[in-house]
């Protein structure tokens, strides 16, 4: 039962010939899918099969619950095809090729010569992109019993949506759509053409240079791996400094990194015009009333997403949105139609494949089973792959002071560290915040090479209610870069005041002295 009257999956220029690419389309977007005949009523029907669409219809018919799933374009969403899955593939080869270089770092002498490799590292990124869609096939779905729909779907009325023509009524409907890469409004930008993370990864030849414009997440990880892979890039970010999401601190560290590794930086900086001139892409930038002219091969978007609402006509379902904070849900992830709830990119600030799986969750819990999960309840660490990483959880100074909670934050610097200094990765720091007076965490943050796999402990440790000072007290394996938490931990046990068990122990000690 394999079909298609949509519109084909979008091939990239040379790899649509290419063994991977045409596995990765089988799985995730196969040509001749035949969509099934609608049984009756569906008890929760899904529009939007990413890394949240397919966790909620998983969780559901794991339970026995008759589930449709839609999806207009590919299984797995960006996260598969053009996001977290290819863009750490690709930073991953560009760090063995950064690794080289610094091997004198390591007591190593470098290679005699250091050629990269621009298609073999492509030819991996799809090979691993190929692997993974096997997991999100839609072989895979249907084994599950999910009723799998491709095409594009809107909705005709409160407990109905249409897709390629037919008309699938739901009890509860999920939306999780996702999001859509912002193009700035630059004069001549569509003209000279530019890449966005849905393009980029189809290249099979590296720029000999690239502006990146947007210095959010994507922007900043894509600007390093690409410098690392032997392209002059330069990075452009109309603000003082990149990832606003993030402390100071830490965005500084890895302003830092970007500057080591070769990218040329222009902060509080803004593109005002595009043009093609001597067979280059020309763009201006402007900082503080002065203008740089900056000549480059490709020109990548990064500065950031938008909810994608625009073709499900939420109004025939009396849903309410607006364009730039997608589906207006509340703290069970309910919209204004009881019969409908939202999850991932398409409703949440925090635009992350991990973000939109637990919200999922939650929504399917409530939606299903009378359930009174609250979304602000949960924990939910996230992560920049640069090189250091930055990781982040909780709430950092400044939430916690417009929130006024009195808040008390340990430093640990990665230079301190047993592990970091052997492995030449001091660049880094640990900071945990507590409630002042307590050890009671209520974030951190986390600029490591390895940050992303260290902040899960500080999550488990807040969801478990485990103080800063139990911490401390658990053994780690030593040396480790993890052990500088641990040492927050004890930063922390410093600064309390002995209790009246230890004055007297002391004093038991120090007698006739």
């Amino acid at each position: 039962m394999w079909m298609n009257s949509r519109l084909p999956a979008r091939a990239s220029a040379d790899p649509a010939v290419d063994a991977n690419e045409q596995e990765l389309l089988a799985n995730v977007s196969p040509a001749d899918w035949v969509n099934p005949t609608p049984p009756g009523v569906y008890h929760l029907l899904i529009i939007g099969a990413g890394p949240g669409g397919m966790a909620a219809a998983r969780a559901a018919a794991a339970r026995g619950v008759k589930v449709a799933l839609i999806e207009s374009h590919r299984l797995g969403g960006g996260s598969l095809s053009y996001g977290c899955v290819p863009s750490k593939a690709l930073i991953r080869t560009a760090r063995a090729y950064a690794d080289m270089r610094d091997a004198p770092n390591y007591g190593a002498a470098p290679p005699a010569s250091i050629e990269v490799d621009f298609q073999m590292a492509m030819e991996r990124l799809r090979r691993i992109r190929a692997r993974i869609s096997r997991v999100d096939s839609a072989a895979r779905l249907i084994a599950e019993g999910i009723d799998l729909y491709f095409g594009a779907a809107h909705f005709v009325g409160a407990d109905a949506v249409e897709v390629e023509g037919v008309r699938l009524r739901f009890k509860k409907a999920l939306i999780a759509t996702g999001s859509k890469s912002i193009v700035p409004d630059i004069p001549g930008l569509t003209e000279v053409g530019y890449l966005t993370n849905e393009s980029v990864f189809d290249l099979t030849a590296a720029p000999r240079s690239l502006l990146v414009i947007g210095g959010g997440p994507l922007g900043c990880e894509l600007a390093q791996a690409f410098s690392r892979l032997g392209v002059r890039t330069i990075i452009a970010h109309d603000a003082p400094l990149f990832l606003p999401k993030e402390e100071r601190d830490a965005a500084q560290m890895m302003s830092d990194a970007l500057a080591r590794d070769g990218v040329e930086i222009h902060l509080n900086s803004e593109a005002v015009s595009a043009r093609m001139e001597h067979g280059c892409k020309h763009v201006e930038l402007v900082n503080d009333g002065q203008i740089t002219h900056i000549d480059v091969d490709e020109i990548l978007t990064g500065i950031g997403h938008l909810p994608a609402v625009h073709a499900l006509r939420l109004e025939a379902a009396g849903v309410a949105y607006d364009p730039e904070a997608g589906v207006h849900v509340d703290d069970f992830l309910r919209t204004s139609n009881p019969r409908i709830y939202a999850a991932g990119d398409v409703c949440l600030e925090h635009k992350y494949s991990n973000m939109a799986v637990a919200s999922a969750c939650v929504a399917v819990q409530n939606a299903l089973y009378f359930g009174r999960k609250r979304m602000s309840v949960l924990t939910i660490p996230w992560c920049t792959y640069t090189d250091p990483e930055i990781a982040h959880v909780g709430l950092s100074v400044r939430q916690a002071r417009e929130r006024r909670i009195p808040v008390k934050t340990f430093t640990v610097p990665m230079h301190d560290n047993d592990r970091a200094i052997t492995d030449g990765e001091e660049n880094g720091v640990v900071k945990i915040h507590v409630r002042d007076g307590t050890d009671t965490i209520l974030g951190a943050t986390i600029v490591a090479r390895d940050a992303g796999e260290m902040i899960n402990g500080i999550s488990l440790a807040i969801v478990a209610g485990l103080g800063l000072g139990t911490l401390a007290t658990a053994i780690h394996a030593h040396p480790t870069q993890g052990e500088a938490i641990k040492m927050a931990g004890e930063a922390y046990l410093r600064t309390r005041r002995p209790s009246a068990l230890t004055r007297l122990l002391r004093a038991w000690v120090n007698r006739g002295q």
